[in-house]
């Protein structure tokens, strides 16, 4: 039985080793899109990729001063006004020294009333000495040192008032640097996102994460980039249309907003403003009612750009 056991064995072997190099040379399945892609509904077009943005263009809030976070006024999805306090920063020190330039107010206003009431002795003394009809009862060196006495508490007084209005000028620097340490909106609009907590440090400057973003979200907006080499084709009266990425169902008419006529490198739409590809475009902005489609900050659309036959041909 072993004699003939080995060779089945090894034939039984062949077989499976070829069915096995035969079925995984097969060509795989086309995986089905998750959803079609768009379709230009124009003959001649220019295609684009657009991203939705706020009307006033997404705000990036940043801080005056780098400091500690106290507390966030408001949350995402709120509504607010110009001026309505977004978040407020750490200010015991700038209160403590508000607090000692009011008091270095005092103390200057004190030196004003003290150096007034030299100059009012001096002015008494000045005016006894010249009220005198004897000359002989009184030097003229006397006379003198009173004239200069007025003339010293004069120049003591208005030093003393300057120190009042440079305190003054003080106290209203650290009540500014108090009204900056609350950062408020800019404009009318609604909060997009918050990246800040109560406890952590506001860095101050560009930062690659905002600390908040803000937008007026009354109309949407669509920045689409026209690649440089059909931006000669592209024309503003041209109808426009774009679709959602990822559900081609849903479709508006766009309306050009403005044109930035300023052409510049491409960014990759990932929301990372450092990358870049070596491509540059004209960037074109549509506006659409947003009650029309199921869209957010940030989302991504196919935009078609109908071009005119006269505009080929006069190219």
């Amino acid at each position: 039985m072993m004699k003939y056991l080995l060779p089945l064995l090894a034939i039984i072997g062949l077989f499976f080793a070829g069915y096995t190099v035969v079925s995984s040379n097969q060509p795989m399945p086309i995986a089905q899109a998750v959803a079609e892609p768009s379709s230009s509904p124009f003959k001649e077009f220019i295609a684009g990729a657009g991203i939705i943005e706020a009307q006033s263009q997404n705000i990036a809030i940043g801080t005056p001063l780098p400091r500690i976070v106290t507390r966030v006024a408001v949350k995402v999805g709120d509504q607010i006004k110009v001026s309505t306090p977004l978040f407020y920063l750490d200010e015991r020190d700038t209160r403590a020294d508000l607090a000692m330039k009011e008091a270095d107010l005092a103390k200057a206003i004190a030196t004003v009333n003290e150096v007034k009431a030299s100059l009012g002795d001096s002015v008494s003394l000045e005016n006894l000495a010249e009220s005198v009809t004897d000359k002989r009862a009184i030097s003229k060196e006397e006379l003198l040192k009173r004239h200069n006495a007025v003339s010293i508490a004069q120049a003591k007084l208005d030093s003393a008032k300057a120190a009042v209005q440079q305190a003054q000028a003080s106290i209203a620097n650290s009540r500014t640097t108090l009204e900056r340490l609350i950062v408020r909106s800019p404009i009318e609009g609604e909060v997009l996102q918050v990246n800040i907590r109560a406890g952590e440090f506001a860095q101050a400057g560009a930062l690659s994460t905002p600390l908040m973003i803000i937008g007026n979200l009354e109309q949407l907006h669509v920045r689409v980039d026209i690649d440089e080499n059909d931006a000669w084709r592209f024309d503003k009266k041209s109808k426009a249309v774009a679709y959602l990425r990822g559900n081609r169902d849903f479709k508006v008419e766009l309306e050009l907003a403005y044109l930035e006529p300023f052409v510049i490198p491409k960014k990759s739409l990932t929301g990372d403003s450092t990358e870049r590809v070596d491509t540059r475009v004209l960037q074109a902005l549509y506006s659409f009612d947003r009650k029309q489609l199921p869209i957010y900050i940030g989302q991504q659309m196919d935009v078609f750009i109908e071009i005119q036959a006269a505009t080929g041909k006069d190219s």
